[in-house]
């Protein structure tokens, strides 16, 4: 299945950015209220400077302590994180978000972020693609 494909079969329609000036706190107030795992860090709400996600804010509570919530979203995201466009295979975002061992990917075409999926959304892909091939192999099966 492609991407464009996982991008329209989610229930939830634009993307949930932050400036890079808010602070750290606040994209955890966030993240808790909206039940999301991840937001992209965005000046603009098209291009994608970053992205900042549960993780990334739990390892520097750790490292650092309550503190690091007083910093901008700038200081602690990963800057330039790996995309994809809407063409690409969801076996091979599975495979680069394995690599790569994060969860959220922003998908961008032409320049602009039209999307946001994550690896719960490519397994739910990947199973409906398995119980489709199971169907149409049991059809074959019983000649139907």
């Amino acid at each position: 299945m492609q991407v464009g494909q996982i991008l329209k079969s989610k229930d939830v329609n634009g993307v949930i950015t932050v400036t890079p000036d808010q602070s750290v706190g606040e994209v955890a107030e966030l993240l808790s209220a909206k039940k999301i795992g991840a937001v992209i860090v965005s000046a603009d709400g098209r291009g994608v400077d970053g992205i900042l996600s549960e993780r990334d804010i739990v390892r520097e509570l750790g490292r650092r302590g309550a503190v690091c919530l007083q910093d901008k979203a700038r200081q602690i995201m990963t800057a330039n994180p790996v995309s994809c466009g809407p063409g690409e295979n969801s076996d091979e975002i599975f495979g680069k978000m394995t690599e790569g061992r994060f969860r959220h990917m922003p998908v961008v075409e032409d320049g602009e972020m039209i999307g946001l999926i994550s690896i719960g959304d490519v397994v739910k892909a990947r199973l409906a693609e398995m119980a489709m091939e199971k169907t149409a192999l049991e059809g074959m099966i019983m000649g139907f």
